[in-house]
């Protein structure tokens, strides 16, 4: 079972990648980043040698974390449960 780690509410997850990139959901940068966010940590080559559905499903995951919330209300990736 992988999750994104709390590592994902750091800005310096994204050092060097392009927001844009990110945002894009561009394949290339979603492995660096997934490198850097995933718990337990993933290898650059295990993430590219997800199955397409695990892929999907682990960039779908990180959407809560980069999405901008109403003024005072947090998301659903910023609440504890």
């Amino acid at each position: 079972y992988v999750e994104i780690g709390d590592a994902i509410r750091q800005s310096g997850s994204l050092r060097g990648l392009s927001l844009s990139d990110v945002l894009n959901m561009k394949t290339d940068t979603l492995v660096t980043l997934f490198a850097r966010v995933t718990s337990p940590r993933l290898k650059e080559s295990e993430i590219r040698s997800l199955a397409t559905s695990d892929f999907i499903a682990l960039s779908t995951a990180i959407v809560p974390f980069l999405t901008p919330t109403a003024s005072g209300v947090p998301n659903g990736a910023e609440t504890d449960d």
